[in-house]
């Protein structure tokens, strides 16, 4: 007899096998015609942690002379158009709900750029938002509002054509500027000159009020230009994480590469090929932009943002409930959903561990309490990987997976959490690669974890509605586990074992209750 297939429920409070995507309704497609490059980005849906399923540019150079022709030149437009008409065939293949097409400074600037806006129009299906400098500014600083927790900073967009600044205070977005100092503008206003250049940039922002609101604080940069020095950064420091976002670099540091990156031939820089061949003549440009921006911002440090002007577009789209939703939270609530055996069982971990921290007295900071409630949600992720891999793969996905609101010590944070949750509390195995991005106070942070989540796993079987049931607390100094009458069997040598290594880490002795 032939068995009937189901297909998996897309409710997702269902505990049914979910599927592959997420239901958040009809793929979103952004079309950014910018300055250098024409990108098309589909998101899964439209929610509070997007995730790209298709990412695509070509590099026009639509930006190339318009400073000194005050056109767009014929050879860009056509390999724009012809990219459009690429992408639009792909967002129709993919189903895309509603198409969104931005265009910035080089449709901006020159003087056939309105006929330009037109074609695009008719090739996309879709009216083109021209943005203004300002407009362009907001919504960058929309992205990193969007993704990091709690931003502080000024956001600065360097684009082929311009350079947006704004400054960000959690979610409070200042008016922002625009400067005519994006790459392809500075080589061709300078002739190719760096020394030229650097006399423009400097009259340029040298008053900037933006830059007078940065110091202290961390000047959030966006833009591929700055994404590529911060590539090569990353390479030559044989950095351990290579995830851009979040990516933070001290000043003082940032400022001697950028000199380093613009006295030197691009193709001479170590690993250069992590940069493509076409961007990389911008890089002394973007280097010496950033440059500026330290030497007279004076900020603490500067923090790559894979998030811009498209990601807060999608932001500003949702409405304010969903903007208020924590990112980090969401992205791992749906990871879980989509890999755990038991996605509600995530919260009930966020529960019960709650309660064990709190009445142990383990300080947390607020970002401490994100992280270990978004691992809570990522607990059991690897539980279809062998049991000897399920450490290694659980610490592989969530120090590498498409977060945003977290920063690299709290990846570190949560992966070794799982790990240590998958394959006991030493670190013999785990990767000195990530703990090379954790303090010491992180380590210990991430080792209680994973250790609770042992006992909890012994407890519950990863089922919820177990863990309420038994919770674990601190008692007259002891950690007690309390387990009702009818689960009283649970209380193991294996898990007394469990119990009694978290013990140790907390420096205290253990015992079960049965009640």
């Amino acid at each position: 007899m032939k068995s009937e297939v189901r297909e998996p429920s897309r409710n997702r409070s269902s505990e049914r096998l979910s599927p592959g995507r997420l239901p958040y309704g009809p793929p979103v497609g952004i079309i950014d015609i910018g300055s250098n490059s024409v990108r098309l980005v589909v998101y899964e849906g439209l929610c509070r942690s997007p995730t790209a399923m298709f990412n695509e540019k070509e590099l026009c150079a639509l930006g190339r002379s318009v400073a000194i022709t005050n056109r767009l030149a014929d050879e860009s437009v056509e390999r724009a158009f012809s990219a459009l008409r690429r992408f639009k065939t792909l967002a129709d293949g993919m189903k895309v709900g509603r198409i969104h097409v931005l265009a910035t400074a080089a449709a901006r600037d020159a003087e056939n750029g309105p006929e330009f806006i037109r074609e695009a129009e008719k090739i996309c299906g879709a009216p083109v938002e021209l943005l203004s400098g300002k407009r362009e500014a907001h919504l960058s600083a929309m992205g990193v509002v969007s993704g990091f927790f709690r931003p502080n900073g000024v956001v600065g967009d360097l684009g082929g054509g311009s350079l947006e600044l704004v400054n960000v205070a959690t979610k409070r977005i200042g008016p922002g500027v625009t400067h005519p100092l994006g790459g392809i503008r500075l080589q061709d206003v300078s002739d190719r000159s760096i020394k030229k250049a650097d006399r423009i940039v400097r009259d340029a922002l040298e008053d900037s009020r933006e830059l007078e609101k940065l110091k202290g604080r961390t000047f959030y940069a966006v833009g591929g230009t700055w994404r590529g020095i911060a590539h090569l950064h990353m390479v030559q420091k044989h950095y351990a994480l290579h995830v851009l976002h979040g990516y933070t670099i001290p000043a003082k540091e940032a400022l001697e590469f950028c000199r380093l990156v613009r006295r030197v031939d691009a193709d001479t820089l170590p690993a250069a090929g992590v940069v493509s061949a076409d961007r990389r003549p911008l890089l002394a440009y973007g280097a010496l932009v950033l440059e500026h921006i330290i030497r007279i911002g004076k900020p603490k440090e500067v923090v790559m943002s894979g998030l811009g002007v498209r990601e807060g577009l999608l932001y500003e789209l949702l409405d304010d409930e969903a903007r208020r939703e924590d990112a980090l939270l969401t992205s791992a609530r749906d990871l879980g959903w989509l890999r755990a055996r038991a996605p509600r069982h995530g919260d009930d971990l966020i529960e019960w561990t709650d309660r064990l921290f709190r009445s142990a007295e383990i300080e947390e900071t607020a970002d401490e309490r994100r992280w270990r409630h978004a691992a809570c949600h990522l607990s059991d992720l690897a539980w279809r990987a062998h049991p000897d891999y399920r450490g290694e793969q659980a610490l592989d996905v969530i120090a590498h997976a498409a977060f945003m609101g977290v920063d690299h010590p709290g990846r570190a944070y949560m992966a070794l959490a799982i790990f240590y949750r998958h394959m006991g509390l030493l670190d013999d195995e785990a990767s000195p690669r990530i703990r090379e991005l954790a303090s010491t106070r992180i380590l210990d942070r991430a080792r209680t974890l994973g250790g609770a989540m042992r006992v909890a796993y012994l407890v519950s079987g990863a089922v919820p509605g177990i863990l309420p049931r038994a919770p674990l607390t601190l008692k007259k100094g002891a950690l007690m586990l309390k387990l009702p009458a009818e689960l009283g069997d649970l209380g193991s040598d294996k898990l007394k074992s469990r119990l009694s290594k978290l013990g140790k880490l907390l420096g205290r002795t253990t015992n079960i209750a049965i009640v």
